[in-house]
């Protein structure tokens, strides 16, 4: 009895194991939550400052700040806010504010200036940054970690990085490398679209190759996660979901994202102000069958396209409306069949392409934006060309292979 009992166990699990695996979680604590557990004594003594948003979670749902503020032998002097804000609710330029809560002084990292300042760090002794990236060279927050260990470099104070996961893995790596005439605050180091890294490795990568302004380094510390592997997408981990930013509300969203939001160059809708928006794109004047039919002779892999229509709302967290604001617009649903060999960049580019060729007359590009979110004018000049999406993608080729064997010198995981 006792045999058969434990044959039907293991048959249980098995199934489990094989048929439900995206189920199970993975146990990841994060950098945060070990410097609080195993290394606390770094913060005594010293007056921080620390650079935080609303993902700044310990695995209990408290705020890093406030756990710290708790701890009588711990003092905070400086908080900095990055893009949306210290509590990650807003959009558009942030003001220098004093946190309710805790009687703090707010510096915004977004607005006037994108780096602390000589007078902002005037009490501060550590630094500690605590954002939780996507895994994407535009998205702002790795760009403020640049500025950031800059103004710790000039300014000699100690920086400590609390690792996080890349959401959508460490394992997809694409898109042309950044030109040094495109360096902008969505393209702050030499790195391609989908950079594959987590925030702690990228912090070394700043350091150890010279991004730094005048090549200084910092003084970093890099607190590392325990449990986290370069496959794990976000979702397999015990980890919360908490939006990177407001128009981030799903994992979903941050896997097409790489190449979706590439729109916002465009007079095509990025999917703002949708109930899913990077996944949804489209336009008053699209016709989406033909354009859906024209990617389906590209062949790309783990991907389809549906026809759709939305209407974007304005919402509160939005500081203007988003394209075609209450109008009704033919859309495509970027729908990833598999995601650990869906291409995002691949995707995006081929959708600016297909809908310039069907609508030659309608399509427009804003020009420095798409340029500065490429981190290059090649990929627009090449669309303009005509050329094949398959021969853009291959443009970057080289650069990326050199980008790749350099980078898994800073893997920590």
């Amino acid at each position: 009895m006792k045999k058969i009992f434990a044959f039907l166990l293991f048959v249980t699990i098995s199934t489990i194991f094989a048929t439900d695996n995206h189920k199970l979680k993975v146990s990841v604590v994060t950098g945060a939550d070990i410097l609080i557990s195993e290394k606390i004594d770094l913060l005594k003594g010293k007056k921080i400052g620390l650079v935080v948003n609303h993902s700044s979670l310990l695995s209990n749902g408290k705020h890093l700040v406030d756990a710290l503020y708790e701890n009588k032998e711990i003092t905070i002097v400086a908080l900095f806010g990055p893009e949306h804000g210290f509590r990650g609710d807003t959009t558009g330029e942030i003001d220098n504010t004093i946190d309710k809560k805790t009687g703090i002084p707010v510096f915004s990292l977004y607005g006037k200036t994108y780096k602390p300042t000589k007078e902002m760090l005037k009490d501060v002794e550590l630094l500690i940054f605590d954002i939780q990236d996507v895994g994407v060279r535009f998205y702002t927050y790795i760009s403020t970690l640049g500025y950031v260990m800059e103004a710790a470099a000039e300014n000699n104070i100690p920086l400590i990085v609390l690792d996080k996961p890349n959401p959508i893995t460490g394992l997809y790596v694409d898109g042309p490398i950044t030109d040094e005439l495109f360096k902008s605050f969505v393209a702050y180091a030499p790195i391609p679209i989908s950079h594959g890294l987590t925030i702690g490795e990228l912090a070394n990568m700043y350091n150890e190759n010279g991004w730094l302004n005048n090549k200084l380094k910092a003084k970093l510390t890099v607190i590392k996660m325990k449990g986290w592997k370069r496959n794990l997408w976000y979702d397999e981990t015990n980890l919360n979901w908490v939006k990177p930013s407001p128009n981030m509300p799903t994992i979903n969203s941050a896997i097409v994202y790489p190449g979706t939001c590439l729109f916002e160059g465009t007079n095509v809708s990025e999917g703002r102000g949708t109930e899913k928006p990077f996944e949804y794109i489209g336009a008053t004047w699209l016709n989406s069958e033909k354009v859906i039919d024209e990617l389906k002779k590209l062949k790309l892999i783990s991907v389809s396209f549906e026809p759709i229509q939305f209407t974007p709302e304005w919402f509160s967290f939005n500081s203007k409306p988003p394209k075609y604001h209450n109008e009704k617009c033919n859309g495509i649903y970027v729908k990833v069949n598999n995601r650990k060999s869906f291409e995002s960049v691949k995707v995006g580019i081929a959708l600016v392409w297909a809908i310039k060729k069907i609508h030659p007359d309608k399509f427009s590009w804003k020009e420095k934006t798409f340029d500065r979110l490429m981190g290059t004018d090649k990929v627009r000049l090449m669309i303009e060309q005509g050329k094949n999406p398959h021969e853009i993608f291959k443009s970057w080729n080289n650069g990326l292979k050199k980008f790749k064997n350099i980078k898994t010198k800073y893997h920590l995981y």
